[in-house]
This record gives structure tokens, sequence and C-alpha cells, in this order.
């Protein structure tokens, strides 16, 4: 497999950006959430900007490493109904989000972690 990125090597092309990991953050209406991760340099790693519905509804200002937390109003309410993730950030560290043994929420920066399976 060839190391180069349109003409850069993997490594000058990861140097030169500071949003290589995207992050968005959802609530279900039931109160749960869901975190997202999606590698810039991983083959096969998407997300979905909006859903399906009314185009009047979508987020349409999405831009590569710019961050953004306002998809709720002070209300609590939606901004954008079609609007996957309410908020989401751009980063260059890998960040695992877990839940530890003592229900606390756990971030491990450049470090992995494996998720359990099942429920």
């Amino acid at each position: 497999m060839a190391d180069t990125f349109l003409g850069q090597s993997i490594t000058d092309m990861v140097n030169q950006t500071n949003a290589r990991y995207f992050y968005g953050l959802r609530r279900t209406d039931d109160g749960e959430l869901f975190i997202v991760k999606a590698d810039q340099l991983k083959s096969g790693d998407s997300i979905q900007i909006n859903k399906e519905g009314d185009p009047a509804q979508n987020f349409e200002d999405f831009d590569e490493a710019q961050d953004f937390f306002e998809g709720r109003n002070v209300n609590h309410e939606k901004v954008y109904l079609n609007l996957n993730y309410e908020q989401f950030r751009w980063d260059n560290r890998s960040i695992n989000y877990y839940i530890d043994d003592s229900g606390n929420l756990v971030a491990r920066v450049n470090e992995g972690y494996e998720y359990p399976t099942g429920v």
C-alpha cells in the first residue's frame, strides 16, 4: 500500500491539519447521549450531517474544522430538525470516550480503548 496522499506522505498530511477527527454529539428525545468519531484518514469512515426530510430544516453551514455547539436553543429545542449532531467539533487528537465502572465519563487522549460488546 502506498504511503502517499496527493503527492505527500501521510505524516506530512497529518501535520498540516488540526482537524483529523470529527466528533459529533446527539441526544435522543429520551435523553440518551450518543457520540460519533470519524477519522478523515481512515478509509470508510463517514458521517451523515443531515437526516432526510424537509430541506428547510437542514444545517447548511457545515465546514471542515469548524466547531458547532448551537444545535439547541435556550429552551433545549432543536434548531435544525434534520441535523444529526447537535454539537460537533474537530480535533487532531484521537479521543476515546467511555463510562468507567464508577459511572464517570472518561476521555482517553491518544490512547486506545476497547469498547465492550453487548448490552
